[in-house]
């Protein structure tokens, strides 16, 4: 996930900068996609391992 996030940074970078080819729009999407699946899982996972401390008091 570091990678990624790196890896999207520098492209962000050049994008501001000098721009970028179709290549790198390509993989900055498709780095973005990747980034944007595994915030959801994480998020997904987080969300399944909550208690709620009401339910257990019952």
């Amino acid at each position: 996930m570091e990678e990624l996030v790196k890896r999207i940074n520098e492209l962000a970078r050049k994008a501001k900068t000098v721009g970028l080819t179709e290549d790198e729009l390509d993989e900055r999407n498709e780095l973005r996609r990747k980034y944007i699946e595994l915030f959801r899982a994480s998020m997904r996972d987080q969300l399944d391992h909550i208690k709620f401390v009401e339910d257990e008091e019952k």
